[in-house]
């Protein structure tokens, strides 16, 4: 007969050898060609449909719904029939396409301008520069926000006040008007965004062949023709990048307006967006249904906007072979 501890002995290496080949198997499945981007690609399907599919689609059955502390019923399409006569509602998406568009105005050629100047000869201590440009976007919007209202205030104490006042202008109400105030957003979103703009169009220009350049110098091409043929023509990828991100940017604007009017409302709405009303109905006023219905309606706009101009700018055409 064999002893108990011989028996117990080959039980043990059996369950050792029943774990290696376990082992080799998931070794084999994880380090194998085929599976390996799926599980690299894997943490970013689990993030993308559990903060961004999920939430869209509870977004979106919550927008046929009244959703009040007591309870929930189901209410169709009301909430979007609502949405066509609520006027504050107008007047928010009037001020995000206006904000939208010169922003858009603003924040594309200026920062490529800066960009080009940049990775010229022209400019000295280009760290310093680069990094004077980007550093007001590591600043919290609140601080910037806060200090831009200062700025901005209606006293005689106000920067601005201080400089019309010693130009001979007077004094504004900055934030009460309707002008003054979009322009003080548009002040905030150049001074925060310019920077970052600029490092788009930069990591652009260090994908350019110097060959171009060469071969335009050789034609006898100046600076100017140079820039417009040649520059503008090869950073067309990272402008739609930046077109398209600015887009949707310009419409979802909501902290730099809260924090220019210390809170969501501004007199006669001047300062009011869409996500500032969205987030006045749906959290403000406990609307969650309501407030739905506005952000399904603000993604439907921005993707529509962004759909028309990357087929406009070719993107979704084939290259000839």
């Amino acid at each position: 007969m064999q002893s108990p501890l011989l028996v117990k002995k080959a039980k043990t290496i059996g369950v050792i050898d029943k774990e290696c080949v376990r082992m080799n198997k998931f070794k084999k499945f994880f380090y194998s060609q085929k599976a390996a981007p799926y599980v690299f690609v894997l943490p970013f399907l689990l993030s993308l449909a559990f903060f961004w599919v999920y939430p869209l689609c509870s977004t979106i059955t919550m927008s046929f719904q009244d959703i009040t502390p007591t309870g929930t019923n189901w209410v169709g399409l009301a909430n979007f029939q609502k949405l066509l006569k609520d006027t504050v509602f107008h007047t928010a998406i009037l001020n995000s396409f206006e904000y939208m568009l010169l922003t858009l105005v603003l924040l594309i050629p200026f920062p490529m301008l800066f960009a080009v100047l940049m990775d010229s000869r022209l400019v000295k201590a280009k760290g310093f520069w680069k990094a004077c440009l980007y550093v007001p976007a590591l600043t919290s919007v609140v601080i910037s926000g806060t200090l831009f209202r200062l700025m901005f205030s209606e006293y005689t104490t106000g920067q601005m006040n201080v400089i019309t006042a010693a130009l001979g202008l007077g004094t504004y109400k900055w934030l009460k008007m309707k002008a003054t105030g979009l322009g003080a957003l548009l002040v905030v979103a150049c001074w925060r965004w310019t920077g970052v703009n600029m490092l788009y169009f930069i990591s652009g220009l260090k994908g350019i062949d110097t060959a171009m350049y060469e071969a335009a110098d050789i034609d006898g091409a100046n600076a100017w023709q140079k820039f417009r043929y040649v520059t503008i023509p090869l950073l067309k990828p990272t402008t739609i990048y930046v077109l398209t991100i600015s887009v949707y940017a310009g419409l979802a604007m909501f902290m730099e307006s809260y924090m220019l009017w210390a809170g969501p409302d501004s007199p006669n709405n001047i300062g009011m967006t869409i996500v500032g009303y969205l987030y006045n109905r749906g959290i403000r006023k406990n609307q969650l249904g309501y407030g739905s219905a506005v952000g399904i309606v603000l993604l439907v706009i921005a993707l529509a906007i962004n759909v028309v101009q990357l087929v406009l700018n070719g993107t979704f055409k084939k290259e000839e072979d």
